[in-house]
């Protein structure tokens, strides 16, 4: 069969092209809101309204790629791609091998809409504003459940947990659904630190958490050692490291959306119910939850506080993920059961 012509869309006067705009991306939905022509055009609705570009303009962002739909095969691009519109920029970022790379940093609703176009189901931001990408301006706080919990046991602990210690902190959080089971908090911060600073600073969070509920929360990076609790992924606070954005589609059967709810509406929120078909009708309707994120930044100063507390008790740093470089004060990256197996002694050496 010959190949369908592209489609021209108009993106606020910029003219951007739609190829295969009747490819099946989500095959559960089909025709009917499963194309890539609906893929496309909630990113322009979002991406006009305002709230996209809010969440991810002027950050580095990474692109997950479904060419061919969402069963098809993945590509994770962190590099922004050699041709592009001249209306699409990028930003310089140094990976933690200290090699530097230029990632897509959309700008004006046209990029969004180029990216979804190259099958961009879900946008990856770092928690910096270019072109200072060494310092982030959020903390990013990761539940991730284990398997045999769902979103009501995330939301249990995001409720119970997380907003009480926000609110003894002083610092304000505003959450999302991740598109799955799980749940993101970003908090934002004075852009005055850097990486290593603010993912110690989640680590304090974390423990803090374990302290008031450690039947309830974790934040061993060892599958073997968390049990059924809900892991906080102080790794996602990383040099690196990024999450969906605020308004990104996820991979999923129905087109399930990270969508940002406030905390009132979180208590019986149905994840289900926020797909690429409804949200851009609750954005218009409620408005943005986030829109004034940037208004509430926050210091350090009392998580920093507790790092230094915890090490105090001989809490200090815990592992990197495994393709980082071996990270100054950081403990041998050896899985527990291995550890004893092999007989690691305390200090990290394995003994023969």
């Amino acid at each position: 069969m010959p190949k369908p012509k592209p489609v021209l869309l108009d993106v606020d006067g910029i003219e951007v092209k739609l190829s295969n705009p009747d490819k099946i991306y989500f095959p559960e939905l089909g025709e009917h809101g499963g194309r890539k022509a609906d893929l496309v055009e909630y990113y322009r609705s979002v991406a006009l309204a305002g709230p996209l570009l809010s969440a991810i303009g002027g950050r580095p962002t990474f692109l997950q790629r479904f060419p061919d739909g969402v069963d098809g095969e993945q590509i994770y691009q962190k590099h922004l791609p050699k041709h592009h519109p001249d209306h699409v920029q990028s930003t310089r970022i140094v990976f933690p091998s200290k090699r530097t790379g230029d990632a897509f940093c959309p700008r004006i609703p046209a990029d969004v809409v180029w990216a979804a176009n190259l099958g961009t189901v879900t946008f990856h931001t770092w928690p910096t504003m270019a072109p200072d990408n060494d310092h982030p301006d959020q903390l990013r706080i990761d539940l991730d459940p284990p398997d045999g919990k769902g979103f009501d046991d995330v939301r249990r602990v995001a409720l119970d947990l997380v907003r009480p210690l926000l609110d003894d902190l002083g610092m304000t959080g505003y959450v999302k659904t991740s598109g799955s089971r799980g749940v993101h908090v970003f908090v934002p911060i004075r852009p005055e630190w850097d990486f290593i600073a603010t993912r110690r600073a989640v680590i304090a969070f974390g423990r803090e958490l374990e302290r008031r509920d450690p039947a309830a929360v974790t934040l061993s990076w060892w599958k073997e050692e968390r049990g059924d609790r809900i892991f906080i992924d102080y790794n996602q606070n990383a040099r690196d490291r990024s999450m969906a954005s605020p308004y990104s589609v996820r991979k999923s059967a129905r087109a399930r959306v990270s969508a940002p709810v406030t905390w009132e509406e979180l208590v019986d929120v149905d994840p289900d119910d926020l797909t690429v078909a409804t949200v851009p009708a609750l954005v218009e309707r409620r408005g943005d939850p986030w829109s004034g994120i940037d208004e509430h930044p926050s210091g350090l100063e009392r998580l920093l506080e507790m790092v230094e507390r915890d090490e105090a008790n001989g809490l200090g740093d815990v592992v990197y993920p495994p393709n980082y470089p071996k990270m100054p004060g950081e403990p041998p990256r050896v899985q527990p059961s291995k550890k004893v197996a092999e007989h690691w002694d305390e200090a990290g050496n394995r003994v023969e």
